[in-house]
């Protein structure tokens, strides 16, 4: 008995004449993240993505964990290969599907039948299979509203495929099919799942993040850094920058009232990630922030500070509420590195009263008071690249 993976999609199927595009993106991510792992085949028919293994050293337990994470794939089961006879099925079933009724009550078969030159029809194997279980388990009852575990026999083109249900999978759309674009990165609970959701729409990541060094610590950039590689498990491998704004900060202190910092401070950090991402072929910039959830995320704080950007800036988190981004977060695993109290430059020199209703006229009056354009420059000059690679 061999057990493959069998990979189900769901928005790809929409895609119309484009959709072998996006078939060979997410191939190309499986066969590569599929190196790490031992030596698997993967090919694609029929709406689904078999992963077979093709010797005894491959790692069908971590291939099956990492594919559970790309994005484009809904399903992802594991499951018995046999031949494509009845003899063969109920077989297989019998060796295969036991460990997935311990301790369970109910059950039911369904069958597809994709290959019609089957002899039986769906609701026949269904029978002979439910009956087989029947015969070997006398404690299980059938029950096809709600039953306990729901068993598959799938006669396709190449064999007989068996399983027990399947785990969810990432869903969205494979990473590259959507452009790039540039995330600001911080170390809080928000961006990392603002980055997820992007790359869940297929967008490939590159990444920066704003450090105020001395006020903050090494710490502080060793936890975004891991927040970055618990995010490429999704993403895959991206590129994150960190650029200094301790002039900046330092600079606002002397010239600018207290309650415009954070808001002037942003529109440094837009106008500093969307010469990054213009440098570096992204076509949109994305921040963590939910409207009203802090001072600076209000309509009219947002107002000000997209006027710096020259390309679209994306707000996955933009309608979430706290506990709704926790929850992704703690799920996509960057929740408990997110809370780690180590501060970063948002932090740093944060107004008493920071203004919430800014009238831009104002805000402007504010920056003109500081050399823009070269203090932009100068923390551009201060960009370290460091490559963030996927360990999957």
């Amino acid at each position: 008995m061999k057990e493959i993976l069998l990979c189900k999609y769901g928005e790809i199927i929409l895609k119309g004449a484009n959709r072998r595009t996006f078939e060979d993106v997410l191939c190309k991510t499986l066969r590569f993240r599929a190196k790490h792992f031992g030596k698997f085949e993967i090919t694609r028919s029929q709406s689904t993505i078999v992963i077979e293994p093709l010797d005894d050293a491959a790692d069908v337990d971590g291939m099956f964990e990492t594919t559970c994470r790309v994005f484009g794939i809904v399903g992802v089961c594991r499951c018995a290969v046999c031949e494509k006879n009845m003899e063969s099925i109920e077989r297989t079933v019998r060796s295969y599907i036991p460990q997935f009724l311990t301790g369970k009550k109910t059950f039911k078969v369904e069958a597809k039948r994709s290959d019609k030159r089957f002899p039986l029809g769906s609701p026949q194997i269904a029978a002979e299979v439910g009956g087989m279980i029947l015969s070997e388990a006398p404690h299980l009852r059938v029950n096809v509203r709600e039953p306990d575990v729901t068993v598959h026999v799938e006669i396709r083109e190449r064999g007989a495929y068996i399983h027990a249900g399947q785990c969810k999978g990432a869903g969205g759309m494979p990473v590259g099919t959507n452009g790039r674009a540039m995330l600001l990165l911080s170390g809080g609970i928000d961006s990392p799942v603002a980055g997820y959701m992007i790359a869940k729409r297929g967008v490939t990541l590159e990444a920066v993040h704003f450090e105020s060094f001395p006020y903050t610590s090494e710490r502080a950039r060793e936890k975004v850094f891991e927040l970055a590689r618990i995010l490429a498990r999704y993403a895959g491998s991206f590129n994150l920058h960190v650029v200094s704004l301790t002039h900046i900060q330092e600079e606002l202190v002397k010239n600018c009232e207290e309650d415009y910092f954070t808001l002037i401070l942003r529109r440094y950090m837009m106008a500093i990630a969307d010469r990054l991402a213009g440098a570096n072929d992204c076509g949109g910039l994305v921040t963590g922030e939910s409207l009203g959830q802090v001072a600076s995320q209000t309509m009219q704080a947002i107002g000000v500070t997209d006027p710096l950007a020259n390309r679209p800036v994306f707000r996955p988190c933009i309608g979430l509420d706290k506990e709704e981004i926790i929850q992704i977060a703690r799920r996509i695993g960057t929740f408990e590195t997110s809370i780690q109290p180590y501060e970063d430059c948002c932090t740093v020199f944060t107004p008493r009263h920071p203004r919430t209703r800014p009238e831009i006229e104002k805000v402007i009056e504010q920056q003109n008071r500081l050399p823009f354009a070269e203090l932009v420059e100068e923390a551009i000059g201060t960009d370290q690249v460091s490559r963030i690679r996927a360990e999957f």
